[in-house]
């Protein structure tokens, strides 16, 4: 053209603004401003408002908010800014860019918004700050229009708020608004997410009565929540009845028949659908994939993804995301990090499905590097990040990456306090499990019974049962979980009436009890010494629920029948199982024989646990131990030779405490600690007040070296030292606890009136003692029985009553809990090395704040 005037120029922006090309848009504006030439304001008539919002609406097509910036500046320059068309492109700009607090500052200084500057703002602040403040600007506008209330129809249905959705469906409809078809899509998808049937086919019934029929848009709609709602001959049938049907029809049915587990059926409809000569989009070809996602159907999935290469659609991000998780559930890693690699572009749910691939193959390394590599990442990639750390036993790291999480300013969601309280009960401590509790009533999340549910499991396994059951009295809909957890909580507590009585408590409310139910009710009747019961509740968990048992279960009943000193049957019990029995139930049996000193017995379980876990040198020096209380001294040695033969090496032991920020270690008759001969002088204070009382003996023996300078008691030592008399004492410890520190502790909180917790880490495998004690001035009585190995171990919980009620017939109940097993036993001694010692187990929380 030999002369180009704003109109020409407008017209060719706006040209290639429709017609999906922005960046061209873009281009042509930044060329006619450079045409221009600019003489101090003299040329603002030259410009086309216009042209102003084309431009603009390309910018938040491409999402460039510092272009955005730069459009402002300009129109701000050229005094543009008391347009209506440039105010409400600027909003709608803003928004689009993501900048909802430009947006915002934009809006606020309009004077008189235009109806679709309030609608593109209701918008903005539900991405902003969510559902509600969107209804609470829609209820300060002067007016609405159908666009008001269709976008915050939609917003409530994306938000997944599916009942107040429908309210204000019900509200718009009675002010005298009719609703389109986007309307009835967002109520559609509404209902489908609460699952209400009922009044999905109202809508039904509406759509026809007033739409006169069913076009592939609402009849798309109409499939998806009759899928969802369980109807899935109902969705068939409009399906059916479709005078067209799009990509969008067809994948909605295929997702809904593979939601029923009918794979077969949604691939041969993916058949149905190529021949129809329907074109595949990415959304359909990623529901397919998922389809394939089932090992038996590898073969098709490898098939797709050659036709994804094919087709060019394998650079569609929801097509590589949904390879990725294919192969990842085939189990072929490496195929998976191949797709992944050649992914032209990634989004967060690309990363997230790769660190969750890594993790399923216990590449925790990997998984963490790929977090590390993440551009961006939202609360989920979090998550799973997290989830692998605890799931794989890296309770600790995981704390770490919550810690850092919120130093990234990571607001947590449910899942997020889930997961870091369940690490915390993992590693009993209850210091840091209380420090995310308090976030989790910061961000109004307590009430999630998930939380709540994992806050029970922290309290109970940090031996604070009071508090875990006023957390699960406060629970308002209790599920399995929160039953399961309470169970579970009163079980390792050694309550186990109370397990019992919360049992039947469960069934009253109509909730069926799992498998994992009745782990927790029969060891409560092991605890208790309850057979009868036992024996009852074992059979009934068959007979009445169709539960099989499982090796957890024939532990619990081998445990019960070995306290009771039913050794005979128990052995039967195991030779009449319906499987070949795990080490775990051996074990059981093993930790019976040591109780009534039965070595014949013991011999046939060593053998056998040999068998199943030759490494593991707990069931060595529990055999050992046997026949050192037997006075066998000859076994004993065979024990000793027998391990120097396989090389086989017994755990060292340590213990540790937590003082001023830092983390003290210390190790049977340890000379390092810059405090050791005040500890040693505080030990000996406590041994000569206990020994006193008469109930306590130093246990001193041939077969074993003292046990008077086991780590345990050291910490105790250094904790009366160095912390204040009304704080507990926190000690952890790697190792079992002996006969003699059981006594020892037990004496201790009630001469010297302090509260003792002692967590036990890294136990598994081993047999455990739990005693209950009641102490009065004049007597002490023991109920001692075994507990099943392989169980989690709950931490020794002595509490003290105040020192007023200790006059002449004062009583005071103790529940100890703790596992025995020799610091240092006759069968190896060993040196602690310092990644050993596990003495970083909590500080750097601490330094952190």
């Amino acid at each position: 053209m030999p002369q180009r005037d704003s109109v020409s120029w407008t017209t060719l922006i706006s040209g290639y603004s429709h017609n999906g090309l922005p960046a061209h848009s873009i281009q042509t504006f930044t060329s006619m401003l450079r045409e221009f030439e600019f003489h101090n304001g003299q040329t603002q008539d030259k410009f086309d408002p216009f042209s102003f919002t084309c431009v603009m609406k390309a910018c938040g097509c491409l999402g460039c908010t510092p272009f955005a910036l730069q459009l402002h500046s300009l129109v701000v320059k050229l005094r543009l800014g008391a347009h209506i068309s440039i105010q409400n492109a600027l909003v709608d700009m803003y928004i689009k860019c993501g900048a909802i607090g430009f947006a915002e500052s934009v809006f606020f200084g309009i004077e008189e918004p235009s109806l679709f500057c309030w609608n593109s703002m209701i918008y903005g602040y539900s991405r902003l700050y969510g559902a509600y403040k969107a209804l609470d600007l829609f209820s300060r506008m002067p007016e609405h229009d159908s666009v008001s209330w269709n976008t915050l129809i939609s917003v409530f249905s994306q938000h997944g708020l599916g009942v107040k959705c429908l309210f204000l469906f019900l509200e718009m409809c009675d002010r005298g608004f009719n609703p389109i078809f986007m309307t009835y899509g967002s109520v559609l998808s509404a209902c489908a997410s609460i699952g209400d049937l009922e009044w999905g086919a109202h809508l039904h019934a509406r759509i026809l009565r007033v739409e006169h029929g069913l076009d592939a848009y609402l009849g798309s709609g109409l499939i998806d929540m009759y899928a969802k709602c369980g109807r899935l001959e109902l969705a068939r049938r409009v399906f059916d009845c479709l005078e067209e049907r799009n990509e969008v029809s067809w994948t909605c049915l295929i997702t809904g028949v593979a939601q029923f587990g009918l794979e077969e059926d949604a691939l041969a409809l993916f058949n149905q659908m190529r021949q129809a000569s329907v074109v595949l989009d990415d959304v359909t070809l990623a529901t397919v994939l998922g389809v394939c996602s089932e090992q038996n159907h590898a073969a098709i999935g490898e098939l797709l993804h050659g036709y994804t290469i094919k087709s060019g659609m394998d650079s569609y991000v929801p097509v590589g995301n949904a390879i990725i998780t294919m192969y990842s559930k085939f189990g072929d890693f490496e195929k998976a990090y191949l797709a992944f690699r050649l992914m032209p572009l990634r989004d967060t749910i690309s990363w997230t499905a790769m660190i969750t691939a890594f993790s399923q193959n216990g590449d925790i390394s990997r998984a963490r590097e790929c977090f590390d590599l993440m551009p961006e990442r939202n609360v989920i990639t979090w998550n799973s990040m997290l989830s692998t750390y605890v799931q794989h036993g890296l309770s600790e790291e995981g704390l770490k990456l919550y810690v850092l999480m919120r130093r990234r300013g990571v607001e947590p969601d449910w899942i997020s306090l889930a997961t870091s309280i369940r690490a915390c009960a993992d590693l009993a401590v209850v210091k840091l499990g209380m420090q995310i509790l308090s976030h989790a009533i910061k961000f109004a999340l307590i009430s999630d019974v998930s939380v709540a549910n994992s806050i029970v499991t922290m309290y109970s396994r940090c031996g604070q049962i009071k508090e875990a059951q006023k957390v699960f009295d406060s629970i308002y809909v209790k599920n399995l979980i929160s039953w399961n957890a309470m169970m579970a909580a009163y079980a390792q507590n050694g309550l186990g009436k109370k397990v019992i009585e919360t049992f039947e408590d469960m069934l009253k409310t109509e909730c069926k009890p799992d498998h994992i139910s009745y782990i927790s009710v029969l060891s409560g009747c092991s605890h208790m010494g309850l057979v009868v019961e036992g024996k009852h509740y074992f059979k009934s968990m068959t007979k009445v629920f169709g539960i099989s048992p499982t090796n957890e279960h024939f532990v619990c009943i081998v445990d019960m029948l070995g306290r009771a000193g039913m050794l005979d049957e128990a052995k039967e019990v195991i030779d009449e199982m319906p499987f070949k029995p795990n080490a775990t139930v051996w074990g059981a049996l093993l930790g019976a024989c040591r109780i009534h000193h039965e070595s014949h017995l013991a011999e046939t379980a060593l053998k056998n646990l040999v068998e199943l876990n030759p490494e593991d040198s707990g069931n060595y020096v529990l055999l050992a131990n046997i026949y050192a209380e037997s006075g066998e001294l000859e076994g004993v040695a065979n024990m000793r030779k027998l391990m120097k033969v396989k090389g086989i090496r017994k755990s060292p032991g340590c213990s540790w405490i937590e003082v001023d920020n830092t983390v003290h270690v210390f190790t049977v008759d340890d000379t390092n600690h810059p405090q050791i001969k005040e500890i040693y002088i505080k030990l000996e204070e406590m041994m000569k007040k206990i020994e006193h009382t008469g109930r306590y003996i130093s246990s001193v023996s041939s077969p074993h070296r003292s046990q008077k300078y086991h780590s345990e008691k050291l910490a105790f030592a250094f904790g009366l030292l160095s912390l204040p008399s009304w704080m507990p004492l926190y000690v952890m410890k790697n190792l079992r606890v002996c006969h003699d520190c059981h006594s020892h502790h037990c004496m201790s909180t009630l001469v010297l009136h302090f509260g003792l917790i002692l967590n036990l880490i890294g136990q598994q495998e081993h047999q455990a003692i739990f005693i209950n004690q009641l102490l009065t001035d004049n007597h002490l009585v023991h109920t001692s029985w075994r507990r099943e190995s392989g169980q989690i171990l709950t931490p020794v919980h002595c509490t003290r009553g105040s020192s007023s009620t200790l006059g002449a017939g004062a009583v005071h109940s103790y529940t100890i809990m703790i596992p025995i097993e020799l610091e240092q036993d006759p069968v190896i001694e060993g040196s602690v090395s310092l990644k050993e010692r596990r003495c970083s187990v909590h500080s750097w929380i601490f330094n952190s704040r």
